[in-house]
């Protein structure tokens, strides 16, 4: 009897619903790459394309009761922790050079 409730538990909201929300977010995060000039813009919408892959995979890795997926999670979150900290470090040398964070302007630290 527990277990049926468990696996029913599991299965309240159908995954159609999740991989409706995570085509979303995906979506503006990459519109927000593609039409925005702000760097911390840009970084915001990649982490926001991260973050719904890592929802999707989290959702498809409860449906199936397969907790491998969230392994794979957990190393995209080690890889946007490194986008963050190097994408931050790159803002920081942007403002310091050109003082600027506009992505437009990065041609001008050519040689």
């Amino acid at each position: 009897m527990t277990e049926h409730k468990i696996i029913s538990a599991i299965q309240v909201v159908p995954i159609e619903y999740y991989i409706i929300m995570c085509f979303a977010l995906f979506s503006i995060g990459l519109l927000g790459v593609l039409f925005r000039r702000n760097t911390i813009i840009i970084l915001m919408c990649i982490e926001l394309m991260l973050n719904s892959v890592n929802l999707l995979l989290i959702a498809f890795s409860a449906y199936h009761s397969d907790p491998a997926a969230q392994v794979f999670v957990f190393f995209i979150m080690v890889v946007a922790a490194a986008e963050v900290s190097l994408g931050l470090s790159l803002l920081v040398m942007m403002k310091r050079n050109i003082n600027s964070i506009d992505v437009n302007e990065l041609n001008k630290l050519k040689w």
